[in-house]
């Protein structure tokens, strides 16, 4: 049997670049001959605090801690056949643990899901972002012997790294993502479900969101999905936390589904995640004609894509006044991730790519 492991930021089900870009398919490789090991970096709730909520001299405490383990990892490196890399193997910017990674047996598969070579650092760790280098992103492409890539935009970059670039979207369990049976009923729930981290995407719609509430008052709701502590009492909002045990319930009470991006190098390295979380709900979805959004959708057919205010307005009212219409875009929505985004249509590719590196 062969053998990967896994060294990544989170532990499982913590991550949403994670749930949905390796995780849904470790018991498929299982069962294909692979055993996996997932290593995470953060391994507790209380180092999740600690990382992004502790003092400055936890953070240093936990940084030794945390690269202890990592140093862990590249000792035992020979054990193994592949190693994948999610993101970085450590949060500074020296790929000190990647080149010892390299120096072993194992053929390493590098995986990214955003511009993360762009300069972004969290408003949490803005003290400590001396230590980090965007440009690492392009010196672990170069060192890796095969590069996963969320979109065509990530893709792109990639290939200025690195001859051996595959494209892997983000993908969906569509045997757990199933559609709620929804009746009739008095009041349209429009949602966004996102993080603390993308709350600032969701004021993009707000203007929107402002002249919809006008028009229709009640006959309409607001959910935001992923911020416990967003209010906003103009629209009536109460944020909810996001709750792994409650995702898809939160999810399949929306009946139209948001995914507003400002148009700049970042979010031209997003993967719709959101957006397909929406449609495999069946729920009808309009994102913001931003990268990968442009390919996911086909305007009017699976779902919408908005620009201005104007479109926003149009698109969501159209469907409030139209059950009809948010059934049937919802169901070619679901369609297009079961068909494209889907683990059941990516899962042989993904298996494939695993076993032509330990037999190349």
């Amino acid at each position: 049997m062969k053998k990967i492991l896994f060294v990544v930021p989170h532990r499982i089900n913590r991550a949403p670049n994670q749930r949905f870009r390796f995780e849904q398919y470790i018991s498929f490789l299982a069962e294909n001959g692979f055993e996996c090991t997932v290593s995470p970096l953060v391994v507790t709730a209380e180092e999740d605090k600690q990382f992004y909520q502790g003092s400055r001299l936890n953070k240093v405490v936990l940084g030794i801690k945390l690269a202890l383990r990592r140093l862990a990892d590249t000792l035992r490196s020979n054990q193994f056949d592949v190693i994948y890399i999610a993101r970085e193997a450590f949060f500074t910017g020296s790929i000190f643990f990647e080149k010892r990674l390299k120096k072993s047996k194992a053929k390493i598969v590098y995986d990214f899901d955003d511009a993360i070579w762009l300069d972004v650092v969290s408003v949490n760790n803005r003290f400590f972002s001396w230590l980090k280098d965007a440009s690492k992103t392009a010196r672990i492409i170069q060192l890796s012997h095969k590069i996963f890539a969320g979109n065509q935009y990530l893709a792109d970059y990639a290939k200025n790294h690195n001859s051996d670039v595959v494209i892997i979207p983000t993908t969906i369990d569509t045997q757990a993502y199933r559609p709620a049976y929804r009746i009739d009923k008095d009041r349209i729930t429009i949602g966004w479900s996102g993080s603390v981290s993308t709350i600032e995407h969701f004021q993009f719609a707000i203007p929107a969101l402002r002249l919809l509430k006008k028009k229709y008052g009640n006959k309409i709701e607001i959910k935001v999905i992923g911020d416990g502590n967003f209010k906003n009492e103009e629209l009536g909002i109460r944020g909810m936390p996001w709750r792994a045990d409650t995702e898809l319930h939160d999810l399949q009470s929306i009946d139209i589904g948001m995914m507003p991006l400002p148009d700049d190098e970042w979010t031209w390295g997003k993967c719709g995640l959101k957006g397909l979380q929406y449609m495999a709900l069946e729920i009808p979805t309009i994102m913001s004609a931003v990268g990968v959004n442009k390919e996911i959708i086909q305007h009017r057919r699976n779902g919408y894509l908005a620009t201005t205010t104007e479109e926003w307005v149009l698109i969501i009212s159209d469907l409030i006044e139209n059950p009809s219409l948010r059934i049937a875009i919802g169901q070619e929505g679901r369609k297009t991730v079961v068909e494209k985004y889907s683990v059941v249509s990516q899962q042989q590719v993904y298996l494939d790519q695993f076993r032509s590196l330990v037999n190349s």
